[in-house]
């Protein structure tokens, strides 16, 4: 009886009807959109923006997300090994200094915990990014954070496995 009734709330929980934030957030939507505009002129190369997109979106469980990055990574020519690998990048021997920086950044700035970044994780990015470059890096983190959030507490809002990439390109 008790697991009945589990089952229905877990259910509809799962079918309420929520905001459609494409239709109704279309001005905070264009806010977002103007950040990736930005990131887009970013002297970070993009094939690092999207393995970083990818992990975080792994960390936050945004299928959305995971199906769109891992097209577009694969896209840009990323191996099926290195995407599979991802969640144990710092037991693989096949990712650069540069990657290891951004991604334990990203991870830092995505679990944070009530503190500052540690200085290793700051020391290891700043010695591979320029200041520029680790901004933008952070602002991209930051932004992919708020589309996993947004699509989470609005999962009508895009339909897993339906993304090809180059659709939301600016």
């Amino acid at each position: 009886m008790l697991w009945d009734i589990l089952l229905t709330f877990k259910f509809l929980n799962i079918m309420t009807q929520r905001i459609n934030v494409v239709e109704k957030g279309m001005p905070a939507m264009k806010s977002m959109a103007g950040i990736n505009a930005y990131l887009a002129k970013s002297s970070v190369e993009r094939a690092l923006m999207e393995l970083v997109y990818y992990r975080v979106s792994q960390i936050n469980g945004c299928a959305y997300c995971l199906d769109m990055h891992t097209k577009d990574l694969r896209e840009l020519g990323e191996t099926q090994q290195r995407l599979y690998i991802l969640p144990a990048w710092r037991e693989a021997p096949f990712y650069s200094d540069r990657e290891r920086a951004a991604l334990a950044w990203a991870e830092a700035l995505t679990r944070l915990t009530g503190s500052i970044v540690p200085d290793e994780v700051y020391d290891a990015a700043i010695a591979q990014f320029s200041e520029e470059e680790l901004i933008d890096l952070t602002l991209a983190i930051i932004a992919i954070n708020g589309y996993n959030r947004i699509n989470l507490a609005f999962p009508n809002m895009a339909v897993i496995g339906t993304y090809r990439p180059g659709i939301h390109a600016i």
